[in-house]
């Protein structure tokens, strides 16, 4: 009997753009779908495999169930067989929740929590009045373990066994002394010093011990005098009992050293001797998890953080007059509170003897410190006047009003600052107690969880723990370490343990997922990945491929839709989709092995494989330099090492380094959010530096990220770009509009007038199916259109508004070609490769990469000319070869016109094209935050500290080589005796075209 073959079997798959494709996809192997920007690679990965996979299994379940599920509907496609169950990794941030980590999305958490409860050592969290932590160790002993501890350690020496009965409390204390003497005792300690009771009882009065009435006094009744024997053990244990009993819990051995008494503390409970309020019940779990009542931080409840008032928000303007403007949050009220703190103010002023005009920045250090904080009582008192201060003034606002107005108003003046009870810990202080020791040191819950993933690796590995602690934790341990290598294997080893997950890139959210994939074991699923190498250096590819690798082996299908050379090359199997994007695209234009894919003759992927195309590099490039630039001094956010930072004015400029090197916290931190409040007066609050010089001829800031351009699907191209307002006008200009009184308002379908009101100007209607999943069925009133009949009426050069929004990009250019300034729009979205999309095409299904270019393609159609700086964060993620280059078509237009460029990346063919690079390492968390190396690619190409220098070396090399290949060979002249050069002629073009062809095909394979 024939085995059946092992792959999955795609038949008509008409989804989105896909047009009627058919494929067969080997099983167990690594296969990676590429092609241009929205060719359809999603549409086929995730849109119809694995929804088709998920909808196969939510089948199986009963009908009972699938009610509480939400239902998918089947994708566009005839039938796909052999399909395993289907999981989809995507490329989506790490979550909202600030109670989200690294630790916890692994569940390496719920591991530690077990270890540091089975094995962990607790220890006494007291606080004297100098802030300094006990920090004994905390252990529970029975009566006979206490008794053979004092046997063991001080035989044959004088002992004295005492009980507390009262600790730190002020008072004469005299019934206290009654009552022992009446319990037969004769001796106690009150304050370290040894007393006879019933001499100190004879003196009578009120004070017999003449002590201070409210100073704090400790007293401690002797119950035994022993030299410890094995003779005597009968009565050592009754002694013993007798001193738990008396002091509830704890017992005091005072043992003779010379002239002194030495203290030994033991406890029946899980408490300190010396503070028996620092006591536990039991370790458990739930102790150290900051999500639970019992072990949560009570001030912040688990967060770590409080929001805060803060003076830099408060002060928009230090350059502002005390009483004139500098306290934004008190001149921004009704106008009666605004007369109120005016007068609150200039008082003030007066008191101090200040000038109401003189700059906040100017003010004394200590009158800047009563202003904001408010006068002390101690120096009120002195100078007989009470001011509450702007801060507490707004957080008693902020607490006391019910104004949900005045609430999220004043929000905006507030920080995220540590928790000032855990220090950001998130726990307990008898959570925060517990150590466990690693090599040399001992360390809470959370200060491992504050180690990156290479360094917990290191610690786990080197526990110094008891032979019964090692059988407990051995199968803890083992748990922990493999999600730590899987972490590490894929390229994440930068991340600490703690960072919350909302603050995780799309890529490294996507890499923490499957690293959590591959810690499962799972065997006979199908994985599909959305470009897991985004955000991920050059040298930390392989790393991530073989971590692919380990899901193959085991038994199961990976599908990855990616642009990356490394791992297309690495893949068993590649598709290439296209051959163009939107409605050029949606068809298999090669599929095999890379070496087959890259040696086809039409696949755009093959050509740049095969060395056929390539992103060149510029022939000159623009002349910039540290003299005239923007300067970030000491910048110290996050990992940055107090780092001195010079980024060049008018150029592309490039900010690279290993993954977590610190290029977000230096760009995006930093540089981005003092700029936007330097420029446009907001209100975000930069990361730690100490100044931003250069920004003074920059006049607008421009962060271009690959957010998407609208939340809900009315949003669309035409909207953001601001051509439908125009396009609304000309339709309201028609003769036939002018007699019917329609303005433009008319043809928006988001206002009620124009639009269908059965479907709201949606254009399809959503049914409710019982046990089904719920389907969207075309508006049966307006069949889609989204307007109203009497709108669709109206038409501009035989058009109506819905047929306009129905164009294409490459449409609308030629339909609106006499109207300059939506031509012009138009022609720059064109430009950036959008040419296949429609003008009213919904931005909720917009790729990120199509997102960043519908707003780059808006800036260049703004032809501003004021300098303005753009700041890009890995601008090439989504995008394939091709993509790239037309990106940088459009950034070089920007920068050609005078702008200057900052842009985070670790594409190599963005990097060799930039005039200036900054290159952050030399590793990532706290082992980057340095500058490696700055210059032109040239000149970090030779920095061989540089990780990146080195790849890219490698990459200018290869260039230069295409390069000299696609020259025509140079003539040799060969001299005569009269010192004439032979002409010859040049070979046919025919012939040349071929010579390139096959030099460049050799050096490919």
């Amino acid at each position: 009997m024939t085995e059946p073959k092992r792959e999955i079997q795609i038949v008509n798959a008409c989804e989105h753009n896909l047009k009627s494709l058919s494929l067969s996809i080997p099983r167990d192997q690594l296969v990676v779908f590429t092609g241009v920007s929205g060719s359809g690679k999603s549409s086929l990965a995730f849109d119809t495999i694995f929804a088709e996979g998920q909808r196969k299994y939510m089948e199986s379940l009963s009908a009972y169930a699938r009610q509480f599920l939400n239902q998918m509907q089947k994708p566009n496609v005839e039938r796909i067989d052999g399909l395993p169950p289907t999981i989809a990794i995507q490329q989506r941030g790490g979550g909202h929740t600030p109670r989200s980590t690294v630790a916890t999305t692994t569940e390496i958490y719920d591991a530690m929590r077990l270890l540091w409860a089975r094995c962990g050592t607790p220890t006494c969290w007291h606080r004297d009045g100098d802030g300094k932590i006990c920090g004994r160790e905390i252990t529970a002993m029975s009566a006979t373990q206490i008794t053979d501890s004092i046997l063991d350690a001080f035989a044959g020496k004088r002992v004295m066994l005492a009980a507390t009965v009262i600790r730190a409390r002020k008072g004469f204390h005299k019934d206290v002394l009654e009552a022992l003497q009446k319990q037969g005792l004769v001796r106690a300690r009150v304050d370290g010093k040894l007393i006879d009771i019933r001499e100190a009882l004879k003196a009578g009065g009120e004070n017999p011990l003449a002590i201070g009435r409210y100073e704090l006094h400790t007293i401690e009744a002797i119950l035994d005098r022993i030299v410890p024997a094995q003779s005597d053990r009968q009565r050592l244990a009754e002694s013993v009992e007798t001193v738990l009993k008396l002091g509830a819990g704890s017992a005091l051995a005072l043992v003779e050293d010379g002239a002194n008494w030495k203290e030994h503390r033991f406890s029946e409970k899980l408490a300190c001797p010396e503070h028996p309020e620092c006591s536990l019940a039991e370790l458990e779990p739930r102790l150290f998890s900051f999500n639970s009542p019992q072990g949560a931080c009570a001030a912040c409840s688990g967060l770590g953080q409080i929001q805060e008032f803060d003076a830099e928000l408060v002060v928009a303007n230090p350059d502002a007059g005390v009483a004139d403007g500098a306290i934004e949050p008190w001149r921004r009220n009704g106008r009666r509170m605004n007369i109120y703190y005016g007068r609150i103010l200039r008082a003030f002023c007066t008191f101090f003897k200040i000038e109401r005009e003189l700059p906040y920045s100017k003010l004394p250090p200590r009158i800047r410190r009563y202003l904001m904080d408010g006068i002390p009582e101690e120096d009120a008192e002195k100078l007989g006047v009470k001011f509450e201060g702007v801060l507490p003034n707004l957080r008693r606002r902020y607490l006391e009003s019910e104004s949900e107005f005045v609430k999220e108003r004043l929000v905006h003046y507030m920080r995220g600052a540590a928790c000032p009870a855990c220090q950001g810990q998130r726990l307990r202080p008898e959570s925060l107690a517990v150590k466990v020791l690693g090599g040399k040191k001992q360390m809470s819950i959370a200060d491992a969880s504050n180690l990156n993933v290479g360094r917990a690796i290191e610690y786990f590995k080197n526990l110094t723990l008891s032979t019964n602690q090692k059988q407990i934790a051995q199968p803890i341990l083992k748990e922990i370490e493999s999600r730590l290598g899987f972490l590490y294997s894929v390229g994440l080893d930068y991340l600490t343990l703690d960072r919350a997950s909302g603050t995780l890139s799309g890529g490294e959210a996507q890499r923490i997922r499957l690293a959590t994939q591959v810690g499962s074991g799972l065997v006979g699923v199908c994985y599909v990945l959305d470009e897991p190498t985004i955000g991920l250096h050059q040298r930390d590819n392989d790393r991530l491929v073989k971590t692919l690798r380990k899901l193959t082996d085991i038994g199961n299908s990976v599908i990855v839709v990616e642009h990356d050379e490394d791992t297309i090359r690495a893949a068993d199997f590649v598709v290439d989709i296209g051959p163009g994007p939107g409605r050029h695209g949606g068809k298999i234009v090669a599929h095999g092995t890379p070496a087959e894919v890259a040696a086809h003759a039409t696949s755009l992927t093959g050509m740049y494989l095969r060395g056929a195309r390539c992103v060149e590099v510029p022939r000159a490039r623009r002349k910039v330099s540290e003299a005239k630039s923007i300067v970030v001094k000491g910048a110290r956010e996050n990992n940055l090492k107090n780092i001195d930072v010079a980024f060049p004015l008018g150029g592309l400029i490039c900010v690279s380094g290993v993954s977590g090197s610190g290029k977000s916290s230096l760009v995006n931190e930093v540089l981005l959010k003092v700029a936007q409040k330097t420029v446009h007066g907001s209100k975000v609050a930069a990361g730690a530096h100490d100044r931003v010089t250069g920004l003074a001829g920059i006049e607008r800031v421009v962060e271009v990220d690959q957010s998407p351009i609208g939340r809900t699907p009315r949003s669309n191209p035409a909207t953001y770009t601001g051509i439908f307002d125009d396009i609304r006008k000309l339709f309201a200009a028609v003769a036939e509009s002018r007699v019917r009184g329609y303005e433009p308002g008319r043809f928006s379908f988001n206002v009620k007038g124009g639009r269908c009101e059965v479907c709201q100007g949606q254009g399809v209607r959503k049914i409710e199916m019982h046990f089904l999943p719920d389907i969207f069925v075309s508006c049966e009133a307006c069949n889609g259109t989204r307007y109203a009949k009497e709108t669709l009426d109206i038409r501009f050069k035989n058009k109506t508004i819905a047929e306009v929004l129905d164009m294409t990009i490459d449409d609308a250019v030629v339909f609106f070609e006499a109207h300059s300034r939506i031509h012009a729009m138009l022609m720059c979205v064109r430009d950036v490769g959008l040419g296949y999309m429609q003008l009213g095409q919904a931005s909720t299904t917009l790729s990120g990469g199509e997102a960043q270019r519908i707003k780059l393609a808006t800036e260049l159609g703004n032809r501003s000319t004021n300098s303005a700086l753009y700041v890009l964060d890995e601008p090439t993620t989504g995008l394939h070869f091709d993509d790239v280059r037309k990106l940088l078509e459009v950034l070089n237009r920007l920068a050609d016109a005078g702008h200057t460029l900052i842009v985070i990346e670790h594409n190599l063919d963005v990097i060799k094209c930039a005039d200036w690079i900054i290159d952050l390492g030399p590793e990532g968390g706290d082992r980057g935050g340095e500058v490696l190396a700055t210059g032109t690619p040239e000149t970090v190409a030779q920095n061989s500290a540089s990780a990146t220098g080195i790849y890219l070396r490698r990459m200018l090399d290869q260039n230069h080589s295409v390069m000299d290949s696609k020259l025509p060979e140079k003539k040799t002249i060969r001299k005569t005796g009269k010192s004439k050069a032979k002409s010859s002629q040049s070979p046919p073009a025919q012939s040349v075209t071929k010579k390139i062809s096959k030099r460049a095909q050799t050096k490919s394979l």
